[in-house]
């Protein structure tokens, strides 16, 4: 294979930032409704289906929907050891939403984390998106 299939088309590129996006704004959207719900207890089955019922967790599993077909799709052509660091970036956008919109206090040490799995995120990015193996001979 040579390394110009390794290159990332701008639908590629597309696919990995909904990925991102989608998990991020997913999960915000499950907080946001979980907030209203409140505690969910397994033993009393009722208020898991509160929970699902309520319009920000229904709109945030829609999301996830979306963000899983997403997933699925980047993993059918590159390594998932290489989609999930690229879409690292992810926890950024959930700590700004969480901060602006869900009123959450962000410690320094939880930004400081934030920013080292960006910088990684970095790394990542520069080798190939998928794993090159040997063909086996007939």
């Amino acid at each position: 294979m040579s390394s110009t299939q390794h290159t990332l088309t701008p639908q590629r590129w597309l696919i990995l930032m909904c990925v991102m996006v989608g998990a991020a704004v997913g999960d915000f959207l499950l907080a946001r409704g979980m907030q209203q719900v409140g505690v969910v207890d397994l033993h009393h089955l009722g208020t898991l289906f509160a929970a699902i019922s309520n319009p920000w967790v229904l709109c945030g599993i829609l999301v996830l929907l979306g963000f899983m077909a997403c997933n699925i799709t980047a993993l059918s052509w590159a390594d998932v050891s290489f989609v999930y660091p690229a879409t690292a970036f992810g926890n950024v956008i959930i700590a700004l939403l969480s901060k602006f919109f869900l009123h959450e206090d962000i410690s320094k040490s939880r930004w400081l984390g934030i920013s080292l799995i960006v910088v990684g995120v970095g790394f990542v990015a520069q080798g190939p998106s998928r794993t090159e193996h040997a063909k086996e001979a007939s």
